[in-house]
């Protein structure tokens, strides 16, 4: 995400990343690098799994991200940041939202490869090996 423009100000609605996750959040405070940001509202929920090793199922550590909760506080690059213009989601909502998305998303994922699978061990009999 590019910050569009100008330096946000404590006070005022922004979009930011964090750690794969996207959320709302009220600014708090910033130095001109980087901005302390309240959660307000999830969304997108984080990753799950290695984010070096993508799609790897079989890594040493598979990491559980939470999403940041209501009212907690991140560190994030203005970059990082654009305004936010509009009506903030309840965060529970907005939670619920975001991690069934990321289910669905995870959902379509795993039934392409089954299907990927299946096409595949098809045509493995097919060539006779």
């Amino acid at each position: 995400m590019q910050a569009s423009g100008r330096i946000q100000e404590p006070g005022e609605l922004v979009k930011v990343e964090y750690k794969s996750g996207r959320y709302i959040g009220r600014v708090v405070e910033t130095d001109g690098r980087r901005m302390v940001v309240s959660i307000l509202a999830v969304l997108k929920h984080p990753e799950q799994g290695n984010l070096h090793r993508r799609f790897d199922p079989d890594v040493p550590l598979f990491h559980e991200r939470r999403a940041l909760a209501y009212t907690e506080k991140a560190s994030v690059p203005m970059e990082d940041a654009q305004p936010y213009a509009g009506e903030v989601p309840e965060y529970k909502a907005s939670l619920k939202r975001a991690l069934e998305a990321e289910l669905a998303a995870l959902d379509r994922m795993k039934r392409w490869a089954e299907r990927g699978l299946e096409q595949l061990k098809g045509l493995q009999r097919d060539y006779g090996f």
